[in-house]
């Protein structure tokens, strides 16, 4: 059977195959979020999370999320966007105890492109840590190039119960330090690439109960993607390059990822309503 992405090309994934994108922006997709949800849906993409980055888009992922019920949200502040915290934590907090948004995040550090003072990225990620704690969420941290601050103030607020690592780009050691903390991981696009052989190395550690797979779309399309708009309908070939680097088969991949993810962010079963 074929896996198909929005301009047609094919590529091979076992018909059995259930996957659930643990990680998405359908907000920006430039096709719009009802035809890349039916793409994806149609190659065994069967749950999404869609993830909001500040007030606007966590509103976006929230109406997403009623509209449609293989689909959850979370609430937050990108780190680029921590400098506006004081004027926008007000609405995340009031948006986060809504039944469609079972995570809190994606929230942390980003000391690349430090769109935002790296104390003001720290302040924001601690009030996402203790807003996930009191409500009982999915705590969802994005890392780049920060993982001593990152591990840092997780050890010190104390992580909540289930946390997750997306687009985790760090190697074996950095996936002990995170699995020792009682993270899971999530492995993105990035995982095809060729030059990343630590992150297949982390992969391969990483225990099949505490993994995920995502797009991040619409960035980090997987090879033979790679360079276009990503999108759901492209994780199948996630979650191969996933199955490659642990030497599992990809059925088996996608029912652990799969479950993992449902547990992890209340998401209905596959061909049910799911209220929440």
């Amino acid at each position: 059977m074929t896996a198909r992405g929005g301009d047609g090309h094919a590529g091979h994934r076992p018909p059995e195959a259930a996957w659930v994108d643990s990680h998405c922006h359908l907000q920006w997709l430039s096709g719009g979020p009802d035809a890349a949800l039916d793409r994806a849906r149609s190659v065994g993409v069967t749950g999404f999370v869609c993830v909001g980055t500040d007030l606007a888009s966590s509103r976006e992922a929230v109406e997403l999320a009623r509209r449609h019920p293989d689909v959850r949200a979370t609430v937050g502040l990108h780190p680029h966007d921590a400098s506006r915290l004081a004027g926008e934590w007000e609405g995340i907090e009031a948006l986060a105890p809504a039944p469609e948004v079972t995570a809190v995040g994606e929230t942390g550090f980003d000391l690349h492109y430090r769109h935002s003072e790296p104390a003001e990225q720290e302040e924001a990620f601690r009030a996402h840590i203790r807003l996930a704690r009191r409500l009982d969420r999915t705590l969802v941290v994005h890392s780049r190039e920060a993982w001593d601050d990152t591990f840092r103030v997780l050890a010190d607020e104390g992580p909540p119960d289930r946390t997750v690592l997306h687009c985790f780009t760090g190697g074996p050691g950095e996936a002990r330090r995170a699995l020792d903390l009682g993270a899971c991981l999530s492995f993105s696009g990035i995982l095809s690439f060729r030059a990343a052989d630590d992150l297949r190395a982390a992969a391969a550690l990483t225990p099949p109960d505490r993994v995920l797979v995502e797009t991040d779309a619409p960035y980090l399309a997987p090879v033979p993607y790679r360079g276009r708009e990503n999108e759901p309908a492209l994780l199948p070939f996630v979650g191969a390059a996933l199955a490659r680097a642990t030497g599992r088969a990809e059925v088996e991949v996608a029912a652990a990822t799969s479950g993992l993810a449902r547990g992890l962010f209340r998401l209905p079963a596959p061909g049910t309503r799911g209220g929440v």
